[in-house]
């Protein structure tokens, strides 16, 4: 956890642990002791370690970073003094996965704000791993909140996704899907809801409430 007192961290300085990759600039490794203290929230560990000279953009075959590792493991303090150190915001891994990205998984919006103040782009940098839709998709309402304030694109339409909204409802998320309802246009809303409405065909609103959904979407879709 973030601040949590290392134990005894014998770990020898990284000169015989790395190779330089001349072609894309970084230090490349196998995972590594400031990849575990990122990824476990050991603050102090990790600020001994990059104090021993440990790069902290140091970077495993897959290019994962330990920024990605403290964002997935939702720890904001050892984020914070990764970036502070000059961590790569916007690095992508083989997967197309930024920090951002990692951080709409665990749901840190503490990563996620922090990530944003860094300069973190709030777009994908492939539809393969959009932030918003997994943040939509795991119910993170405050992650929305801060990529739609920071010009995420709640509209996005990804051909194998859908929309953040779309993944939101496939998921059961109905505080996202209220969240991003509300955010768009406010003729959105009923849109949405006389679209499905027509779906059952005149006079038929009443089978909405025999649906295996949530109370609140239904009355949402009843409501005149």
């Amino acid at each position: 956890m973030d601040g949590e007192p290392p134990g005894r961290n014998g770990s020898k300085p990284p000169d015989m642990r790395l190779f330089f990759n001349p072609l894309m600039g970084d230090s490349v490794s196998d995972w590594s002791p400031v990849h575990e203290a990122a990824i476990h929230g050991r603050l102090l560990s990790l600020r001994s370690l990059i104090n021993q000279g440990w790069p902290v953009n140091l970077i495993t075959a897959d290019r994962v970073s330990p920024l990605h590792e403290a964002c997935l493991g939702g720890h904001p303090s050892c984020a914070s003094i990764l970036l502070r150190h000059g961590a790569q915001v916007n690095g992508v891994t083989v997967d197309w996965h930024t920090p951002l990205f990692n951080a709409c998984v665990s749901g840190s919006h503490e990563c996620v704000n922090l990530l944003l103040q860094y300069g973190a782009s709030p777009h994908p940098a492939s539809d393969l791993a959009s932030p918003i839709h997994e943040a939509a998709k795991r119910g993170h309402v405050q992650c929305i909140e801060s990529l739609a304030a920071h010009g995420g694109n709640i509209d996005q339409n990804i051909r194998h996704l859908g929309t953040p909204l779309y993944m939101a409802c496939e998921n059961l998320q109905v505080a996202c899907a209220k969240k991003l309802l509300e955010s768009g246009p406010s003729s959105l809303m009923q849109l949405c809801r006389l679209r499905i409405r027509k779906c059952f065909g005149i006079q038929q609103h009443h089978k909405i409430s025999e649906l295996n959904l949530p109370e609140e979407l239904k009355r949402f879709l009843l409501h005149n």
